[in-house]
């Protein structure tokens, strides 16, 4: 993992970094100048603890969307060395480039082979430009595409791992058919003859998203968010003002306890207070183990009422209401 959360926090979490700090101060101390501060520093844990539960146990929605950003959040590549006993990572699209902005791995989740698929960030100034913060272009929906299919032959289970903002909006991804790429990953993944499970890491970010999203068990991270659109492009088209996102997160409700409540997802994993980015070990262990459940769940369903399963999975989530037509105007005679 990057930097330490001492030199990288959120403003909502300066009062706890800023208690740490004096603990790490206080334990200095007492190692170069032999004088103990055992109660002190017991008195200030304590204090953290409680300021910690109380801060995380009230987030905003724009307070979990910026955790869902953290700098040091854990990316796919974290889950591929921690959650999974082993990968190999595979390139390209076979037909254009590799797009470093999506990853793909053949992997072991305890014993069981599967493929794993997602979208990759990065932490400096170079990683972030090489990975395009996160946003693929068409032919990194493609390469995934390419890998669903190879699992699908080989009736490998299927995870993926979703942390985008979007898919890049560049005059070359329109030109190359970024909106073909995502809509041709969307009826694959309908139809692909192997379980699938999507899992929301941290941004979930309108069709970029969802290119890798369709699968037969849909969980985030407690953490997570997943919208069609950013808190800040909602605030910049409603009120002209991208200042307003919190406002904008709030009627969004774009959170994973909101899509929980709206049937998007099935499953919250829980996060270490504090988030995912606090231990990554902890978080790594909690994702494997409710990985572990929903391959078990889907070993041993038929293929076609796998897909009749998903099928009718995606076509719940719409709800509207049909009015009766109005009645036909009367002309004066």
């Amino acid at each position: 993992m990057a930097a330490n959360l001492s030199t990288q926090f959120l403003e909502f979490e300066r009062p706890i970094v800023e208690l740490e700090r004096k603990i790490e101060e206080l334990k200095a101390l007492s190692s170069s100048e032999r004088v103990s501060f055992a109660d002190e520093i017991r008195r200030l844990e304590q204090k953290v603890q409680r300021l910690r539960e109380e801060t995380f146990a009230n987030l905003s929605r724009w307070q979990r969307t910026q955790l869902s950003r953290h700098p040091n959040r854990p990316y796919t590549l974290d889950y591929l060395s921690t959650v999974f006993e082993g990968y190999l990572e595979l390139h390209g699209d076979r037909a254009f480039r590799d797009d470093p902005a999506i990853v793909g791995a053949l992997a072991l989740l305890q014993g069981r082979r599967v493929m794993v698929v997602g979208h990759q960030k990065g932490r400096t100034t170079k990683e972030k430009v090489h990975r395009n913060f996160g946003m693929p272009n068409p032919e990194g929906y493609r390469k995934a595409l390419r890998l669903f299919h190879l699992a699908g032959k080989f009736r490998l289970p299927v995870v993926t791992f979703i942390d985008t903002p979007g898919a890049f909006p560049g005059v070359d991804a329109e030109a190359r058919g970024q909106a073909e790429a995502i809509a041709r990953n969307l009826r694959e993944m309908a139809a692909l003859e192997t379980p699938i499970v999507v899992v929301v890491i941290g941004e979930g970010g309108s069709g970029g998203a969802l290119a890798l999203g369709v699968g037969d068990t849909v969980l985030m991270l407690e953490n997570a968010v997943y919208s069609v659109i950013s808190p800040e492009g909602c605030a910049a088209i409603l009120w002209k003002d991208g200042g307003k996102a919190d406002v904008a997160a709030e009627a969004l409700k774009l959170t994973a306890q909101d899509a929980l409540e709206f049937g998007v997802i099935d499953g919250i994993v829980s996060e270490p207070l504090g988030g995912a980015h606090r231990n990554l070990q902890e978080t790594a262990g909690r994702l494997r183990r409710a990985l572990v459940k929903a391959l078990d769940d889907l070993d041993g369903i038929p293929v076609d009422q796998l897909l009749d399963r998903r099928y009718q999975k995606f076509r719940r989530m719409g709800r509207f209401v049909e009015q009766p037509p109005p009645p036909p105007a009367t002309v004066a005679g």
